[in-house]
């Protein structure tokens, strides 16, 4: 799916004094692209390499030069923004922070960070530092050694490379595990040595590889918390990258939605829950995923109604502007409403949907009702306090239910492009 138009770009938000003194860089892409070439005349490592990327990324486009894995991305990354790149595995989000990093060559496109553009310049030179999702500690080294090496590399005097050291070190909360070796420490305390050695470099800008998906869920919560304590401890720069749509949601100023190489989507984590930019964004972003029925589109002058399941709904008003700015005409579409919005009302009242229980989940303050619409699953999300007499407990499998929503939480899409018309 091609590009569509970018979500309003928000200015990074003001924040208390950092602790720790970071320097502070806007990173800009410009038309950046990247292509793993054909490989014809290569070696055959060259070419079991892209035979395996063409496996796992079916979906990429596919030209004379190549596989293109990064599709002409564009953005502004302002000082101490953080931009999470969110995406199914094989979309171009990682290709994208290595290019940045310089891990990758680009092929195309210009990458500038602090003013300066970097396609040229060595990955130690670039003045920034990588969190990947494996750790990569030295096993035969201490934490405080793991933390301290890179200084050492670069001569930084012993007192200077204590300081710094001990400084990350009580940030992260890990200073009672200086002499131990990574074996001695859990997943989410290697990842903070992870994270501290990155901080005592004091880079302009923070890179983050998929960094918590190795950790159990109750740990990934607890240390998607630290890294939002972090960030107002350290005014940095943060490029985040993750498949996990959660992390995407709690911790981005602003999201970048990717697929296929293509930027989809980049807006605030509101912006892109409340104003999907396309089919795609709208069931990606949000847990349980957004619902689609078919749909038909109806205008009568300067007035829109939709109708799915034989019930007929009449947008909210700015829907009808958006409508009529995109000059929507009657037809066959698409109409989408999230789970939440969905609600249970009596048989035969206005607007009501008929269905058929499919699978009652429990989960404590709602339940997660899984329904059949005219042979679609549709999934709502109903608070507890809001169930029907007799059914506290939830609903069995066949039992009969009617549902509604407002014109006001439908989002109407194009069948053919998929571009939210809404």
């Amino acid at each position: 799916m091609p590009p569509v138009p970018c979500g309003r770009r928000r200015g990074a938000p003001l924040r208390r004094q950092a602790r720790y003194g970071i320097f502070m860089a806007e990173v800009v892409l410009k038309n950046v692209k990247k292509i793993y070439p054909n490989a014809t005349g290569k070696k055959k490592k060259a070419k079991k390499a892209e035979e395996a990327a063409e496996e796992a990324r079916p979906q990429l486009q596919i030209t004379d030069e190549g596989v293109v894995a990064v599709q002409d991305f564009n953005i502004e990354i302002a000082d101490r923004e953080f931009i999470v790149l969110v995406g199914p595995s094989g979309c171009g989000k990682s290709t994208t922070l290595r290019m940045i990093a310089g891990l990758e060559e680009i092929s195309g496109g210009e990458v500038i960070i602090d003013g300066k553009v970097v396609n040229d310049i060595p990955p130690k030179d670039r003045d920034i530092a990588m969190v990947f999702q494996n750790y990569a500690l030295y096993p035969h080294m201490t934490v405080y050694d793991n933390m301290a090496f890179s200084l050492k590399l670069r001569k930084v005097d012993k007192d200077t490379i204590d300081k710094k050291v001990r400084e990350a070190a009580e940030i992260l909360d890990i200073t009672q595990y200086l002499d131990r070796k990574p074996k001695a420490l859990s997943g989410g305390q290697r990842q903070r040595v992870a994270i501290g050695r990155a901080i005592v470099r004091e880079p302009k800008v923070f890179l983050m590889d998929e960094p918590l998906s190795n950790l159990d869920a109750k740990l990934r919560n607890q240390m998607r918390a630290e890294i939002i304590k972090l960030r107002q401890r350290i005014n940095t720069t943060f490029i985040y990258v993750t498949h996990d749509q959660t992390e995407a949601m709690t911790l981005g100023d602003r999201i970048v939605i990717m697929r296929d190489g293509f930027v989809q989507q980049i807006g605030t984590p509101q912006e892109v829950f409340n104003h999907p930019a396309n089919l795609f964004v709208a069931g990606f972003i949000g847990t349980p995923q957004m619902n689609f029925l078919d749909a038909v589109l109806t205008r009568e002058g300067d007035k829109f109604s939709v109708t799915a399941c034989g019930a007929v709904f009449v947008p909210s008003e700015d829907k009808q502007r958006a409508l009529l700015a995109c000059n929507a005409q009657s037809g066959a579409v698409t109409l989408g409403v999230r789970p939440e919005h969905i609600m249970l009302c009596a048989p035969g009242a206005e607007h009501s949907i008929k269905a058929k229980v499919d699978v009652s989940e429990m989960m404590g303050s709602s339940i997660h009702l899984h329904a059949n619409v005219a042979g679609k699953d549709v999934v709502m999300v109903i608070a507890t306090v809001d169930l029907p007499e007799g059914h506290e407990a939830g609903f069995a499998y066949g039992d009969e239910i009617n549902f509604t929503f407002g014109g006001n939480v439908v989002h109407i899409f194009d069948n053919e492009t998929g571009a939210a018309l809404t």
